[in-house]
């Protein structure tokens, strides 16, 4: 190709994609951002809702055990707000709905969790620097968070307990979440289960994390084209050719791919990506949940609740006060079970919580039908941990992967996609020069 059209072309609009593309042009280089969305974010959506506020439908929590995240709040001086502090627990153990103090939840919380992650900051002592995957973590990468929590013999309120953790953070089954990404993520918190749920579920951008994509992409002259989803990549030797589905095409000298996992067969690869990314992305990753914004008539207080997978909504906690009527966020962990859009049966769900209660009114979206995404956060199953960090860890030609799929560190969160983003563009970058 003796002609390009820009130096770059950035395949997705989220958080990874348009951190790269700032990285990228602030540094000379000329950029394209494709996204096959009506707007920018991805997985990250804040908008209005009839709840009567304006909400977060994808990612929502930042932390400052966050890096990436952390200092580009601090590079913009954005806001914070924080959810608010439970103080009542309800959890369910069989059909048995329990109630006490938040304390005491956690307390029948710790003793199962401290053992499932037993390890995890000797066995990560670097974990935003883990490439290439130790012997030590690929000997424990065919096993599920589940049969890790089933071998420790926890007893029946315990087990429900830890076990609904799993599924909450995986948002998905625990039988199909590698044990691994749970000591990614706990050795990311210096091995300290309870302030990794704090990283969890507390700090949010006051206006949402559409301020910090927003400021982020305000800093990138890239030249932004919605409503443009790739259908083939093809690369030689000088350079790649991109083709959309509508049949145009463009030219760049390299290209970075920050498509959700679960699409990336979507897009065609000539020449093809490794066999064994290829063979991930065919089984998916373990996200397969729901996430629901409910206004719950009256005050039910600063509330939290955690029970086992078999729930529809197996989580949900206060956050609001609207005019007198508590809103809260739910989630489950198959969105197949639960219609986010359905005020009835959103209601049935939280009535196994709290008989009587009544729902205002729902809102929500859901991405493991959507088929720009597949998937929520994005979360390994057992024995993909190495395909998908060595995808990441080199070019594939002139091709990149990036992703919070890929991260080395928070992967799952918006410190693992702003990573990723500014990882790829640095060394694109080199390549460039």
């Amino acid at each position: 190709m003796s002609q390009y059209d820009t130096d770059v072309i950035v395949v997705g609009g989220g958080f990874t994609g348009v951190t790269a593309s700032r990285e990228l042009t602030q540094r000379g280089a000329k950029v394209i951002v494709l996204e096959a969305r009506d707007r920018l974010g991805g997985r990250t959506w804040t908008r209005e809702s009839d709840l009567g506020k304006s909400l977060d439908f994808g990612g929502t929590w930042v932390h400052w055990t966050q890096p990436h995240v952390w200092a580009e709040i601090g590079r913009y001086d954005l806001p914070l707000v924080t959810s608010p502090v439970a103080e009542h627990g309800l959890w369910k153990v069989g059909d048995e709905i329990r109630s006490g103090t938040t304390e005491k939840m956690f307390e029948l919380l710790d003793p199962g969790m401290t053992a499932v992650l037993a390890g995890s900051a000797e066995k990560l002592p670097n974990p935003f620097h883990f490439r290439p995957v130790s012997d030590e973590l690929k000997a424990l990468d065919h096993i599920s968070i589940a049969e890790k929590i089933d071998e420790l013999g926890l007893d029946a309120e315990q087990h429900a307990l830890v076990e609904g953790m799993w599924a909450l953070n995986f948002s998905g089954r625990p039988e199909v979440g590698a044990y691994t990404q749970g000591l990614r993520w706990c050795a990311l918190t210096g091995g300290n289960w309870q302030l990794l749920f704090e990283a969890c579920a507390t700090y949010k951008l006051a206006g949402g994390t559409k301020t910090l994509l927003d400021a982020i992409g305000a800093q990138s002259t890239a030249e932004v084209r919605l409503n443009s989803r790739v259908r083939r990549i093809e690369q030689d030797a000088d350079g790649v050719t991109v083709t959309l589905t509508d049949g145009r095409t463009l030219t760049a000298r390299e290209a970075i791919v920050t498509v959700p996992l679960n699409i990336l067969n979507s897009i065609e690869f000539a020449p093809a990506l490794p066999a064994d990314i290829v063979s991930v992305a065919d089984e998916g990753q373990a996200s397969t949940g729901a996430k629901v914004w409910v206004r719950v008539k009256g005050d039910i207080g600063k509330t939290a609740a955690l029970g086992p997978s078999s729930c529809a909504l197996n989580f949900f906690q206060y956050e609001y006060d609207l005019d007198g009527d508590s809103l809260i966020v739910a989630f489950g962990c198959d969105a197949t079970r639960i219609d986010v859009s359905d005020r009835d049966a959103v209601e049935a769900a939280l009535r196994e919580w709290i008989p009587g209660l009544e729902v205002v009114a729902v809102d929500g979206h859901d991405w493991v039908a959507d088929n720009l995404s597949g998937q929520t956060w994005p979360m390994l199953r057992p024995n993909q941990l190495v395909a998908v960090q060595n995808a990441a860890a080199e070019p594939h030609g002139r091709v990149r992967l990036a992703g919070s799929d890929y991260a080395e560190g928070w992967a799952g969160f918006i410190d693992g996609a702003i990573e990723s983003g500014k990882t790829a563009a640095a060394r694109i970058l080199r390549s460039l020069a």
